[in-house]
């Protein structure tokens, strides 16, 4: 009843309250980004897979160099990343890099609280997933999840998406509540966020 009904009209109102009140920190970080590289562009978008297994674009705050997305470290990276700015590394930190995926939920294309979505081809692209792993899909994606509260960026990718399924199994208003809070004790502690290297193998998807 609630993930049917009401938890999309919750994350509709958060998310609009969200870009009302903190606009000006959205302008700031705008500004920041800009001043240290004008040429480059303040948002950054990539192509995810949503619900359903819908590619939509998510949105971040560009914190890495123009076009360094598929160089070097490839998808993963870490405090010594030399592909992310000076501006970026703050953003990181703080997970301010996140808050143009407010958009996202304003949108529909999001909610607050989901699964992290994937890359349309990492860990797999969308026909290699499993069918018990393609439940996790029945769910909008979060920007956080959990998955994020069980573990964040060094849970290996096949038990990340079996804590993702076991969400969209048993989805209510005080387990969102519950990951909500504990989303923003791990991001004042920043526990586990930095990626560890690769958490999963190629192909590795049963």
């Amino acid at each position: 009843m609630y993930a049917k009904y009401f938890k999309r009209a919750l994350d509709f109102v958060m998310s609009f309250f969200v870009l009302v009140l903190f606009f000006w920190l959205y302008l700031i970080i705008a500004i920041a980004i800009k001043i240290e590289d004008p040429h480059g562009t303040v948002l950054f978008k990539q192509e995810r897979l949503g619900k359903d297994g819908k590619v939509y674009y998510m949105y971040k705050f560009r914190s890495m160099k123009m076009n360094s997305e598929h160089t070097g470290s490839g998808v993963y990276s870490d405090d010594n990343d030399n592909r992310i700015t000076k501006v970026g590394k703050i953003l990181r930190k703080l997970s301010f890099d996140e808050l143009p995926q407010f958009f996202n939920i304003l949108k529909g294309d999001m909610a607050l609280i989901g699964f992290r979505s994937p890359l349309t081809y990492h860990p797999w692209t969308w026909d290699e997933y499993t069918d018990e792993q393609k439940k996790m899909f029945k769910m909008r994606p979060g920007m956080t999840g959990w998955a994020q509260v069980n573990g964040r960026r060094t849970v290996e990718w096949n038990h990340r998406i079996e804590l993702n399924v076991w969400y969209a199994e048993h989805c209510t208003f005080p387990l969102d509540v519950k990951i909500f809070f504990l989303t923003i004790f791990k991001v004042f502690r920043n526990d586990d966020n930095e990626n560890l290297g690769e958490t999963v193998k190629t192909g590795e998807n049963k």
